[in-house]
């Protein structure tokens, strides 16, 4: 008998999990900017077809996340210092209007949640787990743009916090706070006492802060493929 021809749910189920395996690992600074991603070993390492492979790069870089260069393949993508200002000056933008209206939405348990959240950065932060408290900073900023209530802002901030991730990981020296937890304690504090403005006030001066702290400076990956992309 011939197996079964694979369906299409099952086509953009291995997609997804190609995508998010690389959107995870530069969340959480493993695939660091100018990164190689050869097709023979993203085929390999998932048991896909290039043409998979090929329709998942498609998707990385329409999300900035990989370049695709004509005849020499797929890097993670290397923002410049100038594409660096221009996307902090739109994240900073977008999160100060997200904060306004989170402030306006979050409830309790909305507010319970987010001090969960800020214990389990403190937890990282004290373990000094590099990739966990990236990981829960950038996650602070995607729950903050969830309590907005508003899915257009959230698809946007999406985009540029991942942009930012690759920044800090290209320019931020390392053993850095991807964000400052005392920060974020003290913008949820704003949120639980309705000051949309000194919300708004506070995330600018995170994002500000953030950005003051990229170097120039990058370091080459040494490490496999698999291992980056936390499969080894």
């Amino acid at each position: 008998m011939k197996p079964e021809a694979p369906t299409d749910e099952d086509a953009d189920d291995v997609e997804q999990r190609i995508y998010g395996a690389v959107f995870d690992s530069v969340m959480n600074q493993r695939l660091t900017p100018g990164t190689k991603l050869p097709e023979a070993s993203l085929c390999e390492l998932f048991g896909v077809s290039r043409s998979v492979v090929r329709r998942v790069l498609q998707r990385l870089a329409h999300d900035y996340i990989v370049q695709l260069r004509p005849n020499r393949g797929a890097i993670i993508a290397m923002p410049s210092p100038e594409e660096t200002r221009q996307i902090f000056e739109a994240r900073r933008g977008l999160e100060t209007l997200v904060v306004r209206l989170a402030t306006q939405n979050a409830t309790a348990r909305d507010l319970s949640e987010l001090r969960q959240q800020l214990r389990q950065e403190h937890d990282a932060m004290h373990r000094f787990d590099q990739p966990a408290w990236a990981r829960l900073a950038s996650s602070f900023h995607l729950r903050m743009a969830a309590l907005a209530r508003n899915p257009i802002l959230e698809r946007y901030l999406a985009e540029l916090v991942s942009r930012c991730s690759l920044i800090v990981a290209l320019y931020e020296p390392p053993g850095n706070a991807a964000c400052e937890h005392d920060e974020h304690e003290r913008i949820v504090d704003c949120l639980a006492r309705g000051d949309a403005e000194g919300a708004a006030r506070l995330m600018d001066e995170h994002l500000r802060e953030l950005e003051r702290n990229v170097s120039v400076q990058r370091a080459a990956p040494e490490r496999t493929l698999a291992h980056l992309l936390g499969m080894a």
